[in-house]
């Protein structure tokens, strides 16, 4: 691991040793920065975002770490003593640090299941109802004419737009938590 203070991480920033620094915290499983100010929390975020090309997850659980949650992909904030700024700013909030690892891996696991087998609906209900406009202009000789009134077809998307993703958010779970949690490798299947 490696731990940083925020004056080394200034003379890092301004002296252009960014790459070295990189180069560093790749060789690391984890890296931490501590003391620094929050314009720092960020700029180490989008650093390692634009550098490196990863996808970003920053935690924070007080109003000095609002900047680097907004540069993340995804943050998290932890509501606790500090106040609610970094949970206001955060896409995910927990209330203690040890529902991490629930988070990420079994609703993060479940959310990316049920959001690829939507967007498999989405696009199987979309190239149904086209495909019907389109066969009913041949057979109406291309007058323009609706096929379907007004009604039915907001009916339409009601039933088969609001019902099922209801349906796939409550209902699906293709693994248990507890499988989830005591196998974190499948996250990475979804992938």
């Amino acid at each position: 691991g490696l731990v940083i203070d925020g004056r080394t991480l200034n003379i890092i920033l301004q002296g252009g040793l960014e790459e070295k620094f990189l180069e560093l915290a790749q060789h690391c499983r984890s890296v931490l920065c501590c003391r620094s100010t929050p314009l720092q929390k960020s700029v180490v975020v989008k650093l390692a975002r634009r550098q490196l090309k990863v996808m970003t997850l920053s935690i924070g659980d007080g109003a000095n770490d609002v900047s680097m949650i907004q540069a993340a992909d995804v943050g998290i904030g932890i509501s606790g003593q500090e106040g609610m700024q970094a949970v206001m700013a955060s896409d995910f909030a927990i209330s203690r640090f040890k529902h991490l690892k629930k988070l990420l891996l079994v609703h993060g696991h479940w959310c990316y299941a049920r959001l690829s087998k939507m967007v498999i609906y989405f696009f199987y209900k979309n190239v149904c109802y086209v495909n019907l406009l389109f066969w009913y202009q041949f057979f109406c000789g291309f007058s323009g004419s609706t096929m379907v009134d007004y009604w039915q077809m907001i009916f339409f998307n009601l039933f088969f737009t609001s019902v099922p993703p209801l349906l796939f958010g409550v209902l699906d779970k293709d693994v248990s938590a507890e499988t989830l949690l005591r196998l974190p490798e499948l996250y990475k299947t979804g992938q």
